[in-house]
């Protein structure tokens, strides 16, 4: 059961993306699960993708057809992830690729693929010849519901978001959905982002900020520290509503650059809102640390320890296993008695032992909590950064044991 977790319907239609969904039977018979969009012409897309060695086909042509041409065409589909596939993997994602050219009269460096599901089984392409046709019928700027649901794996629940602003007069819209449930861990995760805005942004400008957008949302999240092999976050700016941004630092460009990181962070939390079994939704946050990496490094020790993660599952107040991940975390120097720990506004450790003020009964009802917050201390320096994480339970054991199934 996905934790505090709304399911989003009021998508705004973004001027210059068209979606398409298709049963393909690519995997499972009478679900959504091909997925197209259409961009219009002078559409600008950046993406920022997996860094695990063993990338999917699919994400190695993207990134290829990217630095080629302008895209005019995103391709998904669910149910197999196409990668540990060797060289008919890649063939069939080109395939793929050349049958959405041809049925559009685009060039075939002007398609995306993307593929999420099973790792090492070959690709149905049949399931391409049924369903691509069937997705061009049924283009929409309306669809994005739809959408969410037809890139859905393990997820429980569609994941979405938009919103409209106002930008000297002109009304910019951002809509995105996401997917992933599990084998989430940056760089990246086992996760889709596709996050389309009216707003026209200088192609070097849409790259630099996807990135900088990915890294405070989709690479902020982690639920079991597997990286995946598939991963991919796309952001489109159409340019139809007539605002231009250029300059990364003029004030137009830093409103829509806040609306477009929370797009992310909602897209992103909704991830660990409704991981694999997940009952509790944990922000870790580190400060005082000397670096951004030492930061980092910390939240993610505690944040993956299957220990900490049981402990909370369970609504026990085992601190000192929180304790034990920050220092095996590979801070070097590390001052103990400079550390404090807190839950929510529970201190549990003050200047590197058990706070005096401490009750096991005041960390139970914070661990009892659906939703809180472990914040880390470490009085070592300015850096400070946090990241989303959920509990371990026998539901996550039990999914990814019947997964293929």
């Amino acid at each position: 059961m996905a934790v505090n977790f709304t399911v989003f319907e009021d998508f705004k239609p973004v001027d210059g993306v068209r979606v398409g969904i298709a049963k393909a039977h690519v995997r499972y018979p009478n679900r959504d699960d091909m997925v197209i969009f259409e961009l219009a012409a002078g559409t600008n897309v950046a993406g920022v993708f997996t860094t695990n060695a063993f990338c999917a086909a699919p994400v190695q042509i993207s990134k290829q057809h990217l630095a080629e041409a302008k895209p005019a065409y995103l391709l998904i589909n669910t149910g197999n992830a196409n990668a540990g596939t060797g060289k008919a993997g890649y063939a069939n994602a080109v395939a793929s690729c050349d049958m959405l050219a041809k049925a559009t009269g685009v060039e075939a460096a002007q398609i995306l693929p993307f593929s999420t599901g099973v790792i090492g089984e070959p690709l149905n392409m049949p399931a391409f010849e049924r369903g691509i046709p069937e997705a061009l019928a049924n283009l929409s700027a309306d669809n994005w519901a739809r959408a969410a649901r037809g890139i859905m794996t393990t997820d429980t629940l569609p994941k979405g978001f938009s919103t409209q602003f106002d930008v000297n007069g002109k009304t910019v819209t951002i809509t995105g959905i996401s997917k992933g449930a599990g084998m989430i861990m940056p760089n990246m995760a086992t996760m889709l982002g596709y996050i389309a805005t009216d707003a026209g942004v200088a192609d070097s400008v849409l790259q630099a900020w996807c990135k900088e957008l990915a890294d405070c949302s989709f690479n902020r999240i982690t639920i079991d520290g597997d990286t995946s092999t598939n991963d991919s976050c796309m952001l489109m700016a159409t340019g139809r509503s007539g605002v231009q941004i250029d300059d990364a630092s003029s004030a137009e460009a830093q409103q829509v650059f806040a609306e477009l990181k929370n797009a992310f962070q909602v897209l992103a939390q909704a991830i660990i809102r409704d991981g694999e079994g997940a009952t509790k939704f944990v922000t870790i946050e580190v400060g005082g640390a000397a670096a951004q990496k030492e930061a980092l490094d910390v939240a993610y020790t505690v944040a993956h320890s299957p220990l900490v993660k049981t402990a909370m599952y369970a609504s026990d107040a085992n601190w000192g296993r929180i304790l034990a991940a920050v220092g095996r975390s590979g801070v070097q120097n590390f001052d103990l008695d400079k550390v404090q720990i807190y839950l929510d506004d529970v201190q549990i450790v003050e200047d590197g032992g058990r706070c005096a003020s401490y009750t096991e009964a005041a960390g139970a009802a914070i661990f009892a909590l659906s939703e809180f917050r472990v914040r880390i201390e470490l009085g070592r320096g300015d850096a400070r950064e946090e990241l989303w994480t959920c509990d371990l339970s026998h539901d996550y054991v039990s999914i990814n044991a019947d997964y293929r199934s």
